[in-house]
């Protein structure tokens, strides 16, 4: 019996491929075959460090080039964004071709991550049905999605740049957002920024508004304002391993397990657990006085010291640290996250708020510290610490640095006996959960959607607001 052939391509960063990755498993456990599409040097990094090799046969990982030359720094996104733009909707629809002439199960469907858009018109000139898939929260594609009104509102002007320093709702059952932190107005360097706006976020509303539907890793109770406003975005989050017993797959570091044997011999919700997502690059300054912040809590600590773009640690402790810390303070190059904030031992959070990381808190019912870096980090924190109120915010001094006694405080206030935060952060994660069981929000917009890729019905799905 022939399955229906769905073609999947990520963004290439860290944040991008494993929820697409663990879309495409329920997607596979749902009968559909899959073709997961990585850049070449996304492809060899994540084959490299992850157990392909257990993913369902109904399944396969292939690549193209991405237009970059093998030298080229992919840190700059701008300079990525735009090569991909240029090569990769070529090389995409020859791999199609490719794929249609040698399987008898051709593509019938291409699910494009919202910041990948000229797949857009590969679909176009092929006849082939598109969804987009959204790996940020639902609010900011939907700032993606109402472009046009912040211009006509003079929010921002025709080259994304914001226009008010002053917060503004998209809709009233939304929260305020601060346009300076729009996902590509903080970038922090403008040639960046103006790269990203014109060939991600342009080509992303196109994309969003052609394409069928858009699934996110998100829920209901999460955003409903999002969701109302635009009713095509289907939630389908959260998407974890856990929920499936099976390992997160997708990482462009290997994950160091050691540190769960060490978690196991932690006292129950004592550990900090510190990480801050594939690109925040701190200062030796604020690496200090991160450390020694960690010092002064007193409690134990896990923390994920990301290799530098060299893949060596960067950063240099603080003199006779290591010896002060001993046993209390364990750091890794990159850990099993999710299995991690699942552990008893957790007892907070210390994030930059990428969504990954926030779905991931928020379903294991872990507090958070939050530490934003950029991009759509910023508007997460407001979600958490405004909204949902899970988490407390670390605050910069005058000079830009977060200082040790500043960890120290806020450590001390979401660990009290008397913090409200930690009782909040379970009954979210209560309503999260409940949303991917069988019959619920999360778990029938994902079976609509399923049965939308197969059977090619053109009617609109209605978004599940009920459980």
């Amino acid at each position: 019996m022939k399955k229906t052939h769905v073609l999947l391509i990520p963004y290439p960063a860290q944040g991008h491929v494993t929820p697409l990755m663990e879309a495409a498993r329920c997607l596979t456990s749902n009968g559909l075959k899959v073709t997961f599409v990585n850049t070449d040097f996304t492809h060899k990094r994540v084959s490299a460090c992850s157990e392909i090799h257990g993913l369902s046969d109904m399944m396969q990982m292939v690549s193209i080039p991405d237009g970059m030359e093998a030298c080229d720094d992919r840190s700059d996104l701008g300079k990525l964004t735009k090569a991909m733009f240029q090569l990769m909707p070529i090389k995409l629809e020859e791999l199609i071709n490719e794929i249609n002439k040698k399987d008898d199960e051709k593509i019938a469907c291409i699910v494009a991550d919202c910041y990948m858009g000229w797949a857009v018109r590969v679909a176009r000139k092929m006849g082939i049905r598109l969804a987009m898939f959204c790996p940020s929260s639902a609010a900011v594609l939907a700032v993606i999605m109402s472009l046009q009104k912040l211009m006509d509102d003079e929010v921002i002007n025709c080259n994304g740049i914001p226009l008010k320093d002053q917060k503004i709702q998209l809709s009233t059952t939304m929260p305020f957002m601060n346009p300076t932190h729009f996902i590509w107005a903080c970038i922090g360097d403008s040639v960046t920024a103006q790269l990203l706006f014109d060939f991600a976020i342009i080509d992303g509303k196109e994309a969003a508004e052609a394409a069928d539907h858009i699934i996110c890793n998100s829920t209901m109770d999460l955003e409903p304002g999002a969701f109302t406003l635009f009713p095509k975005m289907l939630p389908i989050g959260p998407l974890l391993a856990t929920i499936k017993s099976t390992r997160q797959v997708g990482h462009f570091w290997n994950e160091d397990s050691t540190c769960l044997t060490w978690l196991d011999h932690q006292p129950v919700r004592s550990v900090i657990y510190v990480a801050f997502g594939s690109f925040t690059i701190f200062d030796q300054t604020q690496f200090e006085e991160l450390a020694l912040g960690l010092e002064l809590t007193q409690n134990p600590f896990l923390w994920v010291v990301r290799p530098g773009t060299s893949d060596n640690i960067d950063y240099v402790y603080p003199s006779g640290y290591i010896e002060r810390i001993g046993n209390r303070g364990k750091m890794v190059s990159w850990a099993p996250q999710q299995e991690v904030l699942n552990h008893p031992s957790l007892a907070c959070f210390m994030s930059h708020c990428g969504w990954n990381s926030t779905m991931e808190g928020v379903s294991n019912g872990v507090p958070f510290l939050c530490w934003p870096y950029f991009a759509d980090q910023f508007f997460n924190k407001t979600y958490i610490c405004d909204i949902w109120k899970n988490g407390v915010s670390l605050n910069k001094d005058d000079t830009g640095i977060v200082r040790r006694e500043e960890i120290k405080s806020k450590v001390e206030q979401l660990l009290s006996s008397n913090n409200v935060v930690k009782e909040n952060a379970l009954n979210l994660q209560e309503k999260v959960m409940d949303c991917v069981r069988p019959g619920n929000s999360s778990n029938k917009n994902l079976k609509k959607f399923v049965d939308w890729v197969k059977e090619g019905d053109e009617h609109v799905l209605p978004n599940e607001t009920r459980k």
